[in-house]
């Protein structure tokens, strides 16, 4: 019995060991470049000077390119050499990822949107008056801007916007065969009580991906668009002010070089493996139920030897195609499954896209800050989330309706994190004008006019610009005009402004009559209610993603083993069409409805939004949130009804063949059947094949 044991023990360096090694790595690569172009996703749209509704098109340009070839890859995926073909999909997406960086190298110096450029003196010495006692000047930049109308719009409507396009439609057609032929190259060839743990510490390695992701993202959100090119210390913005556009760029070179090495261990790996467990002896005189030996319909199943399986030519498996979909979708748990993803993923997408902006404007974080905790706080508690998940499963040997109770269990609790979410708020940003009047009293405005007021209704100031400056008496003014000051000193950051009037206008207590570059922080108590928002949304994310693995496994347990790879396509195509492209959109478009000052682009016209009405942004954006998710306990509902129907008739079957089983097994020597089927009755929750 030892020397059985011992060769049947699967050695440490398996060539499935090895395959899962590499998937754990290019799900993380993956991850890492995913992670990076969503927080770059801002930088990219004030760089391009493009409005919200192209850059929503670009960042839907990565599920585009999967909706092209996934169903195909997945399909016919399955019949080819699954390692390699996910080792092309890598090489993919790095050269998406450096076609993406390509602009930065052919497009001149960023310009930001300012008013104040010219009233400092080269010197450093006090300078022209910020409020200008008469018209001259303004007209005259006017006249200049009619001038160069037409050339700055030829300039700024560029097509190299079209590059970083291209090149994350590319990365969504290379991203295609990693997952629906590398979870079920892993799922053929492991022990079927692996395949939760080993899909469980895929998605942990691979969550990793995000943390660092989001990590660069705050890094280069930080470093100047241009760094290298320019003196910094003429530049009067800094990483907190919302026109400043980071080195977006780097980080794409480095996602890349990351995905390259990812996809090289794949070129090496065999087109099938033996089972875990199974020696060369028992795979010759048993067939092989993996994906690749039982793709096609069984009517030529004994045509051939079961150790060699028919060939199979394109053309059988293009007239099997549209009979294999029609199959799968007749599948009503794999139709409910489809629609639950569907709605819970449109959640997921608005949330994660927009999270940094919310904590920009309800806390007033920086975005490099919002950007940098999420990193480290919120992906961690999702990569452990998922691992004790996966843990779960394996350590209690759950069927699918203990994983659907997992799932719907672990989601309901993360939705009263997001409950307690809407009553951690802070106020308004003090903004004059459009969050407080010049007085001092609450009062919130979108238009314009009450922007003017007595203290600067002298001035020519210019009403669509945002160049923020923050008083001693702690109100922002949205330009050192609208605030009054009549003098100027210093250059670049260091610029403060003197006797601006509107300051001893309000009724808040003010120190002098000046004001520095920037916006106002907010007040202490703020800090003190964003420490408790994070805390719950870490505990909300690690719940959330507690059902993550069980969910893969109902999907997994719940079509049959030939449409495996098909099924997860098809999971990932609708997942990411309509789960992916469509929230960005009407999520974005809600949310600039809450909108207090719109910027202005460089040629005129309305720009990126400023500042947002914290009360409404919070309504909309986790009300949205709210109604997405609630809508998918309905469909859990009527899914874990089903599922509990199915194991009743499954249960039932086999009560019904127990007898005639039992009288098999004995005569021919098999006592396993028995035993397995008591056991399976003993404990309705112990994992059972479908």
């Amino acid at each position: 019995m030892s020397v059985e044991q011992k060769t049947a023990r699967e050695p440490c360096c398996s060539k499935l060991k090895m395959f899962l090694a590499a998937m754990c790595f290019v799900f993380f690569a993956k991850a890492f470049q995913g992670s990076y172009m969503k927080s770059s996703i801002t930088q990219i749209e004030r760089r391009f000077d493009i409005p919200s509704s192209l850059i929503g098109f670009i960042d839907g340009s990565f599920e585009i390119g999967n909706l092209i070839v996934i169903a195909f890859v997945s399909y016919f995926g399955a019949q080819l050499h699954r390692p390699r073909l996910i080792g092309a999909g890598c090489l993919l997406m790095a050269i998406g990822s450096f076609i993406t960086a390509s602009p930065h190298l052919f497009q001149g110096l960023y310009k930001y949107e300012t008013t104040i450029t010219h009233l400092s003196a080269s010197n450093g010495t006090e300078s022209i008056l910020p409020c200008l006692t008469n018209r001259s000047h303004s007209q005259a930049n006017e006249i200049h801007t009619m001038e160069v109308q037409a050339e700055c719009e030829k300039a700024t409507s560029s097509s190299m916007w079209l590059y970083v396009f291209l090149g994350n439609m590319l990365r969504g057609v290379g991203e295609t065969p990693v997952m629906p032929l590398g979870l079920s190259y892993l799922d053929d060839f492991s022990k079927q009580e692996n395949t939760a743990f080993y899909l469980a510490l895929i998605q942990t390695v691979g969550i990793m991906g995000p943390m660092f992701g989001f990590m660069l993202g705050s890094f280069c959100a930080k470093l100047y668009v241009d760094i290298g090119a320019v003196d910094l210390d003429i530049i009067t913005i800094n990483h907190k002010d919302s026109r400043w556009v980071g080195a977006w760029w780097l980080g794409f070179l480095i996602t890349g070089g990351v995905m390259l090495l990812a996809g090289i261990p794949f070129w090496f790996l065999p087109r099938s493996l033996l089972k875990q467990g199974e020696t060369e002896t028992e795979k010759k005189s048993n067939v092989l139920e993996g994906e690749q030996d039982r793709f096609i319909p069984d009517n030529n199943k004994h045509s051939t030897p079961p150790n060699k399986p028919a060939p199979v030519s394109m053309a059988a498996l293009a007239k099997d195609f549209l009979p294999a979909l029609k199959k799968l979708f007749s599948n009503q748990i794999y139709l409910l499954l489809l629609g639950t993803a569907f709605v819970q993923v449109n959640g997921f997408i608005g949330m994660i896209t927009f999270k940094p902006k919310f904590m920009e404007q309800t806390y007033g974080q920086s975005p490099s800050r919002a950007i940098f905790l999420i990193g480290i706080m919120n992906l961690p508690a999702v990569a452990f989330g998922i691992i004790t998940g996966g843990f779960i499963m394996k350590k209690f040997k759950l069927n699918v309706l203990g994983a659907a109770k997992i799932c719907i269990g672990a989601s309901i609790m993360a939705f009263i994190s997001l409950i307690i979410q809407y009553f951690l708020q802070c106020d308004n940003s003090q903004v004059a004008g459009l969050t407080v009047s010049y007085q001092g009293a609450p009062e919130v405005s979108y238009q314009t006019n009450t922007l003017l007021s007595q203290c600067n209704i002298g001035c020519s100031c210019s009403l669509k610009h945002w160049d923020p400056i923050c008083a001693s008496n702690g109100v922002t003014y949205v330009s050192p005009c609208l605030a009054g000051c009549q003098t100027s000193t210093g250059v670049g950051k260091e610029m403060v402004f003197h006797n601006c009037t509107c300051i001893g206008e309000s009724s808040f207590p003010y120190a002098n009559m000046s004001a520095v570059l920037g916006q106002c922080p907010r007040k202490n108590d703020c800090d003190y209610m964003f420490k408790f928002y994070m805390g719950v949304s870490v505990i909300g994310a690690f719940l959330s993603a507690c059902g993550a693995t069980p969910s893969y496994i109902i999907l997994l347990r719940s079509i049959k083993p030939e449409l495996k790879s098909f099924a997860l396509g098809m999971h990932t195509l609708v997942v990411r069409t309509l789960g992916g492209i469509p929230p960005t959109i009407y999520f974005g478009a809600l949310i600039d409805r809450t909108c207090l000052k719109w910027g202005t682009k460089h040629c005129g016209g309305k720009g990126a939004c400023r500042i947002y009405e914290t009360g409404a942004f919070r309504n909309s954006f986790l009300g949205l949130i709210y109604g997405l998710y609630a809508s998918s306990y309905l469909l859990w509902g009527v899914m874990y009804n089903r599922l509990s129907r199915r194991e009743k008739k499954l249960a039932l079957k086999a009560q019904l063949k127990a007898p005639e089983q039992d009288g098999s097994g004995v005569s021919n020597g098999n006592m396993n059947a028995p035993s397995a089927i008591v056991k399976c009755n003993e404990n309705p929750d112990q994992e059972t094949t479908i």
